[in-house]
């Protein structure tokens, strides 16, 4: 609701102020853009311990459970 009112008031200001409709909408856009590349980085930072966690997890899932080559599989035999 607040957010709103924000683009409201800012529509009204650039009304007042003698911008044009078409530099009122391409102003419109540009903030549009502006606050939701924002607002995606800050949420990537904001999930960036949440990811490292996930990766480490991963990393230690994968290290503890390597497959056991049985003996007769590996490739140790000597020369006959």
């Amino acid at each position: 609701m607040l957010e709103l009112l924000f683009v409201l008031g800012f529509f009204l200001m650039l009304m007042v102020t003698g911008v044009s409709l078409l530099g009122i909408l391409t102003a419109l856009v540009v903030a549009t853009a502006v606050m939701f590349l924002g607002g995606m980085f800050a949420l990537m930072i904001k999930l960036l311990p949440w990811l490292q966690l996930a990766v480490a997890v991963v990393w230690v899932i994968k290290a503890v459970k390597t497959p056991k080559i049985p003996q007769y599989q590996r490739n140790n035999r000597r020369f006959y």
